[in-house]
Parts: structure tokens; sequence; C-alpha cells
């Protein structure tokens, strides 16, 4: 096994839950075999999203948060708004990124496909039109297929970070609105990715893992089958999720089938 100072790995959250509560079941299955890197998204740096907000906000923090951390190359785990980042992010640093896994990126950045934009249908208007609960349920009902019944809400008062999330989400809704990103930069991408989705969200997470994949030279996908976005594998099947990220991260930093016991057939890429 690495030594995990040579096995930095950066963290982006989605657009809900802080990062630390979103990967803690993932950073208890793997212990002590990585240096963690939890970076939160810009899009909540305040009180409210700045005004000028885009995914290259996102991809100028992370850029600052990895040199300050003194990380000149580094493994990237994304989810969800956290995903959409990432990807904007490998567009203009691929050279920094040893891998990347993600699990269900809330957009692909770049100018949007017709498809894409069906596929969000009247979500970004809503999610800044509705009063607050509304919007918040209007945007998680989106995530799922159909007849899938939404996470029961937690028990107790809403913590306080919670009321930053409808005009952070808005925000991310117009950024992929208006995103020019150059989506040949992906397939630059010469490192190793694990793009995963749940068989519970709904079906424009299946056709954006596709697009996905088609731009990527080296892809390894996943479907996770009773899952859904607001219990992503992170927290929901972590030490699947973990198997799956030694694997990305063995391949990545060279590590032979005769060194590591993280092996699965069924990632050929």
């Amino acid at each position: 096994m690495p030594d995990p100072a040579s096995r930095p790995v950066v963290f982006l959250p989605g657009g809900v839950t802080p990062v630390a509560l979103s990967y803690a079941p993932l950073l208890a299955e793997l212990g002590g075999e990585i240096e963690p890197h939890l970076k939160e998204l810009e899009v909540y740096a305040a009180d409210e999203p700045p005004a000028d907000y885009s995914l290259r906000t996102e991809v100028a923090g992370l850029a600052r948060f990895v040199d300050t951390e003194g990380l000149d190359t580094f493994h990237l785990v994304g989810f969800s708004g956290g995903g959409a980042s990432s990807l904007a992010y490998v567009a203009v640093y691929p050279e920094r990124v040893r891998s990347l896994a993600i699990f269900e990126p809330a957009s692909l950045p770049g100018p949007l496909e017709p498809d894409e934009r069906a596929d969000f249908g009247d979500l970004g208007e809503l999610m800044g039109t509705l009063p607050p609960d509304q919007a918040m349920a209007e945007f998680t009902r989106w995530h799922l297929r159909p007849g899938v019944e939404p996470p029961a809400p937690p028990s107790g008062p809403a913590p306080a970070w919670m009321a930053r999330r409808p005009a952070g989400l808005a925000a991310f809704m117009r950024a992929f609105d208006n995103d020019t990103t150059d989506r040949s930069a992906f397939r630059r991408c010469r490192f190793p990715v694990y793009l995963a989705y749940g068989l519970l969200s709904g079906e424009s997470f299946v056709r954006r893992t596709q697009r996905l994949a088609g731009l990527l030279p080296d892809v390894w996908v996943q479907a996770y089958e009773d899952v859904h976005h607001f219990v992503p594998p992170q927290r929901s099947h972590p030490a699947r999720y973990a198997m799956a990220l030694r694997q990305l991260w063995d391949r990545a930093d060279g590590v032979t089938k005769t060194e590591s016991p993280h092996r699965d057939p069924t990632y050929a890429a």
C-alpha cells in the first residue's frame, strides 16, 4: 500500500451537503490509506453567491486551494456540483490531476446542447423563483426517477448552512446555462477517469454519463443499482466505492496487479 503522503486526494462535495459530512463514511472506510484534502464549494464562500458566479469561480478556487495545500499533482473526487466543478478544472489544468472520480455531475461544462437544455427543463427558473422550501422540493424531485420516493427530511431543526442552499443551487443553474468551457479539452485528459451513477436517479444522469464517456480517452463507467442522487455511494456504499477508488488510484499511480489487492475484472479501460 502506498504511503498516504504519496496519495493526496482532493474531495469536492455536491451543492447541498458540506464536504466533511458528504464524505465521512467513505473516509472512515479508507482510514489512513490516503492524504485527504476537503474543499468546500466557492458558491458558499460567503452568505450569498457572487453576482458574477460561474464555474470559473470554482476552477479558480480549486486552483488556489491545491497551491495552498502544496499539491503539485493529486487525485480528484467530485460529486454533483463538485463533479461539474471538477470537470471544469481538468479542462484547464489536466496536467495537475492524476485521476478523476465523479458521481453524477450536475452538468457538463460547456455550451449545452438542445437535449441537455431539455433535460433541465424549467428547473433553473423554478430554483430562482419559488420559495426556498418549494425550490428544494422541486430540486429533489427532478433528480429522481418517477416513482422513487425522496429521502425523508432529517429530524430536528435544519442546520444553519442549509439556508444558503437555495440561492447557491440557483447560482449553479445559471452557471451551467452560461458556461463556455471547450469540451474538446476533455480529450486531452490522459489520466484514468471513474464515472458512476445510480439507477434510481433521473434518466438525464445516464445520458450525461454517456456523453461524457464519449469525450474522455480513458474511462470506467459503473452503475449502482439501489442508489440515487441523494444517497450517493460515498455515503450509502462506502466499502464498494472505496474499492473502486483504490483500483482507480492504483492504476493512475502505476501500481501493478501483483502489487495491489485491489482488482476488479470489470475495470477494462
